[in-house]
């Protein structure tokens, strides 16, 4: 039995050393890769124009209003009924980003661009829930300010079967040169290579 704890764990150990040094080996490439290309698309009139007009429409949202969004987005991923994860996924924006998604040739696993109130604005696969301004993805992004960046460390994706990272970034109105929300990409570390 002792013998079996001690294998168990070295492996523990030895995974948890390879994942960090796994995550730390792609950082430059992924800091790369936002620089260029997320950068790019992120920013670009398609996602600012998204943003910019459910920001006007959802700006004076309270608190209970997003919490019963988010809660009926929730009850939808296990319904029948998907009014609103279908009025989000058939939006033009979403659109866009499932073709960035396809372009990207398993490079990028999923996108979704949330808004200044941290609601889904578009997104490329169904998420767990419609409110992300409570998960560090959008507070140190968003609220960060233009310029937020956040690459999480390299985990397993069960749902995609990949090493991936998340990356979160600010996106910012180039008129204003404010930020308007935020969008996140699960990126494929093996991909990378």
């Amino acid at each position: 039995m002792n013998k079996i704890f001690g294998l168990i764990c070295t492996y523990l150990i030895a995974s948890t050393f390879l994942m960090n040094a796994h995550a730390d080996d792609y950082t430059a490439a992924i800091e790369q890769l936002i620089a260029g290309d997320i950068q790019e698309w992120a920013n670009s009139e398609a996602v600012v124009s998204a943003v910019n007009a459910q920001n006007a429409k959802n700006g004076s949202l309270d608190q209970s209003s997003i919490d019963s969004l988010d809660k009926q987005w929730r009850a939808e991923t296990k319904g029948a009924s998907k009014k609103l994860i279908n009025s989000v996924l058939g939006n033009a924006l979403s659109s866009y980003l499932k073709e960035i998604k396809e372009k990207s040739e398993g490079l990028y696993t999923e996108i979704f661009v949330m808004d200044m109130k941290g609601l889904n604005v578009g997104q490329s696969d169904v998420t767990s829930d419609y409110w992300q301004g409570d998960e560090g993805k959008w507070k140190k992004t968003y609220g960060a300010g233009p310029g937020g960046v956040l690459i999480d460390e390299v985990e397993f994706d069960d749902s995609s079967q990949t090493y991936q990272s998340q990356v979160s970034i600010t996106v910012v109105d180039p008129t204003t040169k404010k930020a308007i929300g935020a969008v996140t990409i699960g990126v494929n570390v093996e991909a990378l290579e």
